[in-house]
């Protein structure tokens, strides 16, 4: 008898049907094909070919934009931190240019002293008196003999202070009532930081008249002006040219210095002399 005789009716069916006779197990077949399948070697790529890179899927984009942005996020948190903590924490003052406490020296002043007496610009900084100012004056020479003496010798020694828009010490600079204001409150003589006040202050005496520690008030800048915008302190003796200490704003050789009224541009801008001692 022949295998499909041997099969009986049922395996002749299966064969020509191709479906599984009833009472056939396939499971010790598949649990062979099983182990022989994971014993076969991962199929490998012919040498000298080139693996091309397979695409990110669009969760995995995803995933790196959002590392990106977060990265990022991070960043600019940790800055605005630390920027926040250095804000916080104290810091050393700036180092202003202060100028010396010894004044510095005289610039050239804009007049030629006369030749019988000695140049007040060239004075020692650090001496406390004025050189005398004339054998006339009667003035010693040692030392101050009054409160206007003081107040011209200790003007004298703040030359060379640079000028300063509304400034008033030595330090950062004067502007020219600021100066006076300085000098006289040593002394405690009080006047105001205004040159338009300046022209009040104390009495006025006559040009002549003019002696150390008087206050010359000047007219503005402008050829047309006829109200106060500038001051000076005396150091001339009365009768001789006026001569003054000042705080000038001019672009040649501006701060303190000595100036001289006749033969200068303040000549036409002169308006008063006033008394506050």
């Amino acid at each position: 008898m022949g295998e499909e005789d041997k099969a009986g009716p049922e395996g002749r069916l299966g064969q020509r049907t191709g479906k599984t006779p009833k009472g056939c197990n396939y499971l010790p077949i598949m649990r062979h094909l099983y182990r022989c399948g994971s014993a076969l070697p991962e199929p490998t790529q012919p040498a000298g070919t080139r693996t091309t890179p397979q695409p990110l899927s669009k969760p995995q984009t995803l995933i790196q934009a959002m590392r990106y942005v977060w990265s990022v996020f991070l960043l600019v948190i940790v800055l605005l931190v630390g920027r926040a903590v250095w804000v916080r924490l104290p810091h050393p003052a700036p180092v202003r240019d202060a100028v010396a406490a010894s004044p510095t020296p005289a610039r050239p002043t804009a007049y030629t002293p006369a030749a019988t007496e000695p140049a007040v610009g060239k004075l020692p900084l650090n001496s406390a008196s004025p050189s005398p100012l004339h054998p006339s004056s009667g003035l010693r020479a040692a030392a101050p003999s009054s409160k206007a003496d003081s107040i011209v010798a200790f003007a004298l020694r703040q030359l060379g202070t640079p000028y300063l828009y509304a400034g008033a010490t030595p330090s950062i600079g004067f502007d020219c009532s600021g100066f006076i204001m300085y000098v006289f409150a040593r002394y405690s003589v009080p006047t105001p930081h205004s040159t338009a006040m300046l022209i009040d202050a104390g009495r006025p005496v006559p040009r002549a008249s003019a002696r150390p520690g008087d206050i010359v008030v000047f007219t503005g800048t402008a050829a047309t002006s006829t109200t106060p915008g500038h001051a000076g302190i005396i150091i001339s003796n009365a009768g001789e040219p006026i001569r003054f200490v000042h705080s000038s704003s001019a672009r040649r050789e501006s701060g303190v210095k000595i100036s001289q009224v006749e033969g200068s541009g303040y000549e036409q801008r002169f308006m008063q002399v006033r008394r506050v001692l």
